[in-house]
C-alpha cells in the first residue's frame, strides 16, 4: 500500500506539472479553459511600431513604441529586388515614403495585379536595398495624423535586422507579417525561407521565442509549421477569403476559418488567431456596439491565443459608443475619443493582445484594468 500511495502522490505531481505548463506552449496542445485565458495579462503589439506618433514602420516608430511599454512590435515584411527583407506595410510605397519625389527612379512607376488587383506605384521588388536605403518614410495618413508630418524625410526604411537587433537590445518581442506571400512566390522572392533564416540566426528557436509569425493567408503559414517552430497566427478579415484560397479554388472565407471547425483546423498549424476587431465585438452601419460573438471563447476552446486588430485613438476608429466631441465639427472623426474604454471591454471579454497603433493608450488602459480586477 505504501508504494501504491507513492505511485499516486507522484502521479498527481505529474499531473500538477503538466498543467503548469503555460497556455500556448505547444500547438494542439487543446481546451485552455476560458477562464485561464482571462487570469493571463494581455500583451500591447506596437502596430507598425508606435505609428499613431511617428511614420509607421520606422526604427522611431519602433523605438517609441517600446519607450511607451509595448510587450512586441510589428514588422510587415515585403522582399526587396535583391531578396531582402525590409518593413512596409505593402510592398507599394508611394504613401509611405518619397520616391515619387526621386526622378531617377521615376521610370520605375509601374501598374501590378497584386492578389488579383491593379495597383499603380513604385514597388519595393523593383528596387535593391540600397537603393530603398536612399529613400526617407513618409505619414501614411497626412490628414489624419497632421503632426506626424513634421517627421516626414527622417527615416530610412528599416531591414527586419534593423529591427530584430533594436527589439533583442530592449528585451521586447517582434511580431512579423509576411505580405502577399503568394505574390512574392510568383515572382521568385519568397518570403519565408529569408524570414525562418534570420530569425533561426537570431536566436527565435521554440514555442518561447518572443516572436509571433502572421499573415492573412494559410498555406504559407502551413509550410511554415513545416520550418519552424516558433509561435504562428492566422489574421482574420471581417469579409472575403485568404487570397491562396482564390488562387487555389477553395470557396472558404475567413467566417469559415472563424467557425468553431475552422478555428480547430487553424489549430493544426497555428498557435493563435489574429480577428479583426469587429469580428469579437460587431458594430452596426451607424457604429453601435452590438452583442459580443463567441469567437474569443471558441478560439480558446481550440488552444488558440486571440490577438485582435487595430486598435487606435481617433473617433474615426473607434465605435459610436466611444466616440467624444461635436459630431457636427470638421475635425470630429480625428478627433480623440474615449479610447480606454474600448481597450476595457475587449480585456473583459479574454483576449490575449492586441495591436495598436497608440502603445501609451493601451499600455495605460491595461494597467488600469489590472488594478480594476485587482492584479
Amino acid at each position: 500500500m505504501r508504494y501504491g500511495r507513492v505511485f499516486l502522490l507522484g502521479l498527481i505531481a505529474l499531473l500538477a506539472l503538466a498543467l503548469a505548463v503555460p497556455a500556448g506552449a505547444a500547438r494542439n496542445s487543446g481546451d485552455r479553459g476560458h477562464a485561464e485565458a482571462k487570469r493571463r495579462t494581455p500583451i500591447v503589439i506596437g502596430h507598425r511600431g508606435a505609428s499613431g506618433h511617428r511614420p509607421e514602420h520606422t526604427l522611431a516608430a519602433y523605438k517609441l513604441a517600446i519607450a511607451m511599454g509595448a510587450d512586441y512590435i510589428e514588422p510587415d515584411l515585403v522582399s526587396t529586388k535583391d531578396g531582402q527583407l525590409v518593413a512596409r506595410h505593402e510592398n507599394e510605397i508611394s504613401g509611405t515614403t518619397n520616391v515619387a519625389d526621386h526622378p531617377e527612379f521615376a521610370d520605375r512607376r509601374t501598374t501590378k495585379t497584386i492578389d488579383g488587383l491593379p495597383v499603380t506605384g513604385w514597388f519595393t521588388e523593383d528596387f535593391t536595398l540600397a537603393e530603398l536605403k536612399t529613400l526617407r518614410a513618409r505619414e501614411r495618413l497626412p490628414e489624419r495624423r497632421p503632426d506626424n508630418t513634421a517627421f516626414d524625410g527622417l527615416y530610412e526604411i528599416p531591414t527586419l535586422q534593423e529591427v530584430i537587433d533594436l527589439a533583442q537590445s530592449a528585451g521586447v518581442g517582434i511580431y512579423p507579417e509576411t505580405k502577399h506571400p503568394t505574390y512574392f512566390d510568383s515572382i521568385d522572392l519568397s518570403l519565408e525561407e529569408p524570414l525562418v533564416e534570420i530569425l533561426h540566426d537570431n536566436g527565435y528557436r521554440g514555442r518561447r521565442a518572443k516572436v509571433f509569425i502572421q499573415s492573412f493567408e494559410v498555406a504559407n503559414l502551413r509550410e511554415l509549421n513545416r520550418m519552424t517552430d516558433v509561435p504562428l497566427v492566422q489574421l482574420l478579415f471581417s469579409t472575403g477569403q485568404p487570397y491562396d484560397f482564390t488562387v487555389a479554388g477553395d470557396d472558404r472565407t475567413y467566417a469559415d476559418l472563424a467557425t468553431r471547425r475552422g478555428l480547430r483546423q487553424i489549430a493544426r498549424y497555428a498557435d493563435g488567431v489574429g480577428p479583426e476587431k469587429i469580428m469579437i465585438v460587431p458594430v452596426d452601419a451607424a457604429g453601435n456596439l452590438q452583442e459580443p460573438t463567441s469567437l474569443v471563447h471558441n478560439a480558446h476552446r481550440a488552444g488558440l491565443l486571440v490577438h485582435p486588430y487595430t486598435f487606435r485613438n481617433e473617433n474615426e476608429f473607434l465605435p459610436a459608443d466611444f466616440r467624444a466631441g461635436d459630431p457636427a465639427a470638421e475635425t470630429f472623426l480625428w478627433a480623440t475619443g474615449d479610447a480606454p474604454a474600448e481597450y476595457r471591454l475587449y480585456f473583459d471579454l479574454g483576449v490575449d493582445g492586441l495591436f495598436s497603433d497608440y502603445p501609451d493608450t493601451a499600455v495605460a488602459a491595461r494597467h488600469a484594468w489590472l488594478l480594476g480586477r485587482g492584479d
